[in-house]
């Protein structure tokens, strides 16, 4: 079934879910004239206000119940975080009723000729390599936009009037699962650890649907060649004839490869002798921040941006241009000689571990929701460059236990408080532990979901409390 070919007029669509990803698709699916039907396991407030929206359109809108299918349902269009093990996926299954994510139906309902489509996933990072690649895109002069879990809705990007060139496109592991036919011109896997393993069932279930983003690329595969995982995904997938394998390295790059040579992000893939020749693209100062992590997202950017032809001077005004988005290893403020730092959004340990690798020496605040993550390889990398640790939240015994196996020498402050005032505890305590040339780096390795409403807001309070230092030294 495919989606422009479809005639929507009064075919019955069931769809899983509102909020960001539901709304748009009831909205796009009533307007081709479906007879839409929105289920929501809540029913809250928020929930009442967003039916009783759709509800003025023509939309059915049944909350507190998403494990039946309505009657007649000739297809299931679903939001990404609806597991695949819900009772309503296994009536549509047994009904024979195809199964959608957003994704995948904005992927349908493309128009000819519409903007091909550069990829990102990865484990962490996506967001931020898609909006350099973005940047990028803009420099060179192209109509482009970031979408998918960011920026612009990716519905209203596809069937909207902008006559984008091209897109930027961040795709989750849950959203490539529901997600079979889409087709990139080229795509990005920037790393894999396990998460969100209680969703995909196993680190090979996880690992697969990351994977999907591969699947008939037609220019290139980007890969992390210091993550083996991703190359093997490329070498599994089945791509169109001359798509090719393209890696990013921090280290000197090989023939089809970016890396890092001198202080230089070089391109030895998009050359025209890539065996004895490379090509300048920018200098590590112009990635902000130049972290390891973040210069290896630049890497994955540029590669992407080159595989669709973009210059390397773009490259460079891109990278310059690209500011990145709060609470991603931030620069809050300089306090009696020590800088510091969130990075709220290091929500698991793969996260944490890139941030812990940027500086030094550190005293660490962390702790949070765990979500079945054990910490001992995190903390047995980082226990040489830790000054001292502050730990709250629900979990954080967990990475205290961790600490003692590894890093017993390492003063630690357990903070048994869930209270709005123990972030700034927090934030004291670090600074008692801290001399002037340390780093205080608020990079959880958790989910802040046990005091906050979200990492943001995690990082807002970080940043209040450091902010209210600086105003006691100033």
């Amino acid at each position: 079934m495919g989606g422009r070919e479809v005639n929507w007029h009064g075919k019955r669509v069931t769809v899983a879910g509102l909020g960001v990803s539901g709304i748009p698709a009831a909205r796009v699916l009533h307007g081709l004239g479906a007879v839409v039907t929105v289920v929501n396991e809540v029913d809250d407030e928020r929930a009442r206000a967003q039916g009783a929206e759709l509800a003025q359109l023509g939309v059915t809108v049944r909350l507190g119940d998403g494990a039946t299918l309505p009657e007649g349902t000739e297809l299931v269009v679903t939001a990404p975080g609806w597991r695949p093990d819900k009772p309503l996926f296994a009536a549509a299954e047994a009904a024979g009723v195809e199964i959608w994510g957003d994704v995948e139906l904005a992927w349908r309902l493309r128009k000819p000729g519409s903007a091909p489509w550069l990829a990102v996933t990865g484990t962490n990072g996506k967001t931020t390599t898609v909006r350099m690649l973005a940047s990028i895109l803009e420099a060179a002069g192209l109509r482009t936009a970031a979408v998918g879990n960011i920026g612009v809705s990716l519905l209203d990007a596809v069937t909207g009037d902008e006559p984008y060139d091209v897109l930027a496109v961040e795709l989750s592991s849950y959203q490539l699962h529901w997600a079979p036919s889409v087709r990139a011109h080229s795509a990005a896997v920037l790393n894999l650890a396990p998460d969100h393993l209680d969703w995909h069932g196993s680190m090979a279930g996880y690992t697969a649907d990351k994977g999907r983003i591969y699947e008939g690329n037609t220019v290139a595969c980007v890969y992390n060649a210091a993550d083996p995982a991703t190359e093997e995904l490329v070498r599994a997938a089945d791509v169109e004839e001359g798509c090719r394998a393209i890696g990013f390295t921090l280290g000197t790059p090989g023939p089809s490869q970016l890396g890092v040579v001198d202080g230089i992000l070089v391109d030895r893939a998009f050359v025209e002798n890539r065996r004895d020749s490379a090509q300048e693209l920018a200098q590590v100062s112009d990635v902000d921040p130049p972290a390891p992590h973040n210069v290896a997202n630049a890497l994955a950017a540029a590669a992407l941006a080159r595989a669709f032809g973009v210059p390397a001077t773009a490259v460079r005004d891109g990278l310059r241009a690209f500011r990145p988005d709060p609470h991603r290893i931030e620069r809050v403020a300089e306090v009696a000689g020590v800088t510091y730092i969130d990075d709220s959004k290091a929500t698991n340990t793969h996260a944490a571990q890139a941030s812990l690798t940027a500086y030094e020496p550190i005293v660490w605040i962390a702790g949070g929701l765990a979500k079945g993550a054990s910490f001992d390889e995190l903390v047995g990398a980082a226990a040489g460059r830790l000054r001292g640790v502050v730990l709250l939240g629900a979990d954080r015994a967990l990475i205290a236990e961790a600490l003692t196996r590894h890093a017993p020498e390492v003063p630690v402050v357990d903070l048994d408080r869930t209270d709005t005032g123990a972030m700034s505890a927090a934030v004291r305590e670090a600074a008692r532990l801290a001399e002037p040339g340390d780093t205080v780096l608020m990079a959880p390795a958790c989910a802040s979901m046990d005091m906050f409403v979200n990492y943001n807001k995690r990082g807002e309070a970080f940043a209040d409390a450091v902010h209210a230092l600086a105003a006691e030294h100033a």
